[in-house]
């Protein structure tokens, strides 16, 4: 599938599941996708890797300078540290809202749904979670279901890493199925 005219922004924080974000980064781009790492930080971000820290990754853009009219879609990877430093950050809460009501995908994996609770916007919306988010996105109003990948609407979601393949393709597929 060719996604040579397609934007995604990728919003993160330090702290982020390496392969959560390289591994969407990698299979967007080599679909032709432009990816862009926006972060409330500027310069380089460090990621977490299974049990340490991980790789620099740079910055692309800084979220205070960017707009959801410029993309095609969000990527929310997860990790523990990055989404809980999202989630108290009240322009990346706004960022991922206004994504949310436009209709474009958000693709969530792992802990990066605790983003998404923060939003107001998952009242009787269909999804999956690392398991120790199911009751956080039950309270938020969500049905959590234990499934490798769960696409409902605009909102594709995963539980960790071993979901990767199948939230990538899914992620890819809803991007060539949308007109640019």
């Amino acid at each position: 599938m060719e996604l040579n005219d397609v934007r995604v922004a990728i919003l993160t924080e330090e702290g982020f599941e390496q392969v959560e974000l390289t591994s969407p980064k990698e299979a967007l781009e080599k679909a032709g996708a432009k990816t862009d790492v926006i972060s409330p930080k500027s310069g380089k971000i460090k990621a977490w890797d299974t049990k340490g820290w991980g790789i620099e990754i740079n910055v692309d853009k800084e979220l205070k300078d960017a707009k959801v009219d410029d993309y095609d879609a969000l990527v929310l990877p997860g990790g523990v540290l990055n989404p809980d430093k999202l989630r108290t950050n009240k322009d990346a809460v706004a960022f991922v809202k206004e994504f949310l009501q436009s209709g474009k995908p958000v693709a969530a994996i792992c802990h990066g749904p605790q983003t998404l609770i923060e939003t107001g916007l998952l009242d009787g919306r269909r999804m999956t979670s690392y398991p120790s988010l199911k009751t956080d996105l039950k309270n938020a109003g969500a049905n959590w279901v234990d499934q490798e990948m769960v696409h409902e609407g605009n909102l594709i979601s995963s539980r960790k890493p071993d979901d990767l393949p199948a939230f990538n393709k899914e992620l890819i597929r809803a991007l060539s199925l949308q007109e640019h």
